[in-house]
């Protein structure tokens, strides 16, 4: 192992990459800002990425810096290719080699019909999903109680509603 190498991989310690934590900054503390970010993997990254080829053509590195420019986490660059070819083999981009610029060939990926079918399948399932969870949260009263008290309205203001309730039954009786 060079010295390089080494300092490579005493940055990626330094950094949370090698022991898997995403996002957030680190503040005064080493405590984290920020929620933690979670990185699409999947299904889910793959419509990420044909969402990112929809109308134009790129590189597997221009679509990793893309995803990491999008908040949506760092990838491993041999993943992302790796992924691509998958892509590629279901038949939902296709690649051909850039010779144009100076230096090594590159490949470039494109969206295809297939691709371009699956994102929109994807987009129609995922507005399903949503509208499932949303009406099971709606359903659920303890579910519906902490969205409301994370939304609008407050803890406190939950709990001075409960008791006015429950003294007024106590009235009654």
């Amino acid at each position: 192992m060079t010295d390089q190498e080494k300092d490579k991989g005493q940055s990626r310690k330094k950094s949370g990459k090698a022991s898997g934590k995403t996002g957030g900054k680190e503040g005064a503390g080493g405590k984290d800002k920020e929620s933690p970010k979670v990185s699409p993997t999947g299904d889910m990254l793959t419509a990420h990425l044909l969402a990112m080829l929809n109308g134009w053509s790129a590189y597997g590195y221009e679509l990793a810096q893309r995803l990491e420019e999008s908040g949506l986490g760092q990838y491993n660059k041999g993943s992302i290719y790796r992924i691509l070819r998958q892509m590629e083999d279901s038949g939902l981009v296709s690649s051909s080699w850039d010779t144009s610029k100076d230096g090594p060939a590159r490949r470039i990926y494109d969206l295809t019909d297939t691709g371009s079918m699956f994102l929109k399948n994807w987009m129609v399932m995922a507005d399903m999903h949503r509208n499932f969870l949303k009406s099971m949260l709606e359903l659920n009263p303890l579910m519906s109680a902490m969205s409301a008290a994370s939304g609008s309205r407050s803890r406190a203001e939950d709990d001075s509603d409960t008791e006015s309730e429950s003294n007024g039954e106590g009235d009654e009786a």
